[in-house]
């Protein structure tokens, strides 16, 4: 299941996103999944603003917090936390200071086929996998595959933005629990309510997630 932020909560990382010029409208190729996007979303570009990149490590706690504290709990307890190359490697820095628990990340050194990990691991601990945006699920997937080949547990996966591009279905195929702090329908209804962006441009963000669904 994906289990997502009340929008009280989570509602100012649109507007930072927005005010960043990290959303861009147009017409879009983003990999594999996402063909013809009407909108374009830079996660990444938080680094500019170190205290809004914190305050995201914060509202990510705060999500993981209240999911494990539940009779039936949503996430696993972890002991590691993994970075998605490049964009998640900065929130998982942040959560990971935040949380103070030791991260490590998966590489492939130059003229290596072989991925290896960067930092101290044992065999059999938990591993919480964080990105920075999600579309078909393809690099989470990845990263908790090899991740796994290294005796690493995976089960929980945390994004901050949900594109609703099919990477929940292939994240729960492959096992993996996903977590988003925001859906690119709350974006495009919290956009469309600011008047960001006019009623054709958010007809057209709903109607391109509705035929990804």
């Amino acid at each position: 299941m994906t289990s997502s932020q009340d929008p009280a909560d989570n509602l100012w990382l649109c507007e930072e996103l927005w005010q960043l010029d990290a959303i861009q409208l147009g017409n879009y190729t983003l990999g594999r999944t996402a063909v013809d996007s009407p909108i374009y979303i830079n996660v990444r570009k938080l680094i500019s603003r170190p205290e809004s990149l914190a305050r995201c490590a914060t509202l990510v706690k705060e999500r993981l917090e209240s999911l494990l504290s539940m009779r039936h709990p949503q996430v696993q307890p972890f002991t590691l936390v993994a970075g998605v190359p490049f964009g998640g490697l900065h929130v998982a820095t942040a959560f990971s200071l935040q949380v103070n628990t030791p991260m490590v990340y998966l590489h492939k050194p130059e003229g290596s086929v072989n991925q290896r990990i960067e930092g101290n691991y044992v065999g059999g601990q938990s591993c919480l996998i964080i990105d920075d945006l999600i579309t078909g699920g393809g690099s989470i997937v990845q990263t908790a595959e090899g991740l796994a080949d290294f005796g690493l547990n995976v089960r929980d996966a945390v994004t901050l933005v949900d594109r609703q591009a099919g990477g929940q279905d292939a994240l729960r195929r492959a096992g993996v629990n996903l977590v988003s702090i925001l859906s690119l329908t709350q974006i495009a209804n919290y956009l469309h309510a600011q008047e960001h962006i006019d009623s054709s441009w958010h007809h057209r963000i709903l109607a391109y997630i509705d035929a990804r669904n």
